[in-house]
């Protein structure tokens, strides 16, 4: 399995094809495996693909004790493993909390990118609105853990995320429980000033799906009213927006 060096950590990656370098962050009670048939899609058109487990997640490492990360400290990694697998500049596709680290790097590290896709960007700092849905979260979470602890908590919250996840994407996010746990307690420790996301130079697509919530909806909206070159895909697939940038 091929690794790279992380910002301390050893990151596990999977590449396949060859051509422009694209690279898949997930989110959060994730993984590499999740981003598979997409990362197939892409190969065939001509594209070299790499799809990392964030610190925590699959098979890469984590610090001990890792109780909670940071976006900044997430960015750190993947900047680490474009610079070790030669991949710079790629197109910075994220997911949820892996949407925030593509925005760190396009903040901070903007030579690393061409150009991002945000699916589900979690910037709730704009959206004043959701904070009930977020307390509701919050709730959800603390439930489960009374009633059976860590794996009843990430299944209750995968449940109400997103519940079309089979049983083999339940039980990897549960043998993750550090990884989600750590990013749960770090969604918050990034927030960009208006001004920042309005440097951004390169081209955005910011996805939501028939199926976000109105909060995640209203977050996209705000993250894309912000980016100068955004282009708004609702209801579209993370890989349309790949393919049209």
């Amino acid at each position: 399995m091929p690794y790279a060096e992380g910002a301390g950590v050893a990151l596990h990656y999977r590449s396949r094809g060859e051509g422009p370098p694209v690279l898949l962050v997930h989110g959060m009670a994730s993984d590499s495996q999740a981003w598979h048939p997409l990362a197939e899609q892409l190969a065939a058109d001509g594209r070299r693909v790499i799809a990392v487990d964030r610190r925590g997640y699959g098979d890469s490492g984590a610090p001990e004790p890792y109780a909670a990360t940071t976006v900044q400290e997430q960015a750190e990694d993947v900047a680490a493993l474009l610079a070790g697998v030669d991949a710079i500049p790629a197109l910075l596709v994220g997911d949820g909390f892996g949407a925030l680290v593509v925005l760190e790097l396009l903040v901070r590290r903007p030579e690393l990118a061409r150009a991002a896709v945000l699916a589900e960007p979690p910037l709730y700092a704009f959206v004043p609105t959701a904070a009930h849905a977020l307390a509701d979260e919050r709730t959800l979470l603390e439930q489960g853990l009374r009633d059976g602890g860590t794996a009843a908590a990430i299944r209750a919250w995968l449940a109400h995320e997103a519940p079309g996840a089979d049983e083999v994407r339940i039980e990897r996010a549960v043998a993750a429980a550090q990884g989600f746990f750590a990013d749960y307690a770090g969604r918050s420790s990034w927030s960009p000033s208006r001004g920042e996301l309005r440097a951004i130079g390169v081209p955005v697509a910011v996805v939501s799906g028939p199926a976000s919530a109105a909060h995640v909806v209203a977050a996209a909206d705000a993250v894309a009213a912000l980016v100068p070159d955004a282009r708004r895909v609702r209801d579209g697939g993370v890989g349309a927006a790949v393919r049209a940038l």
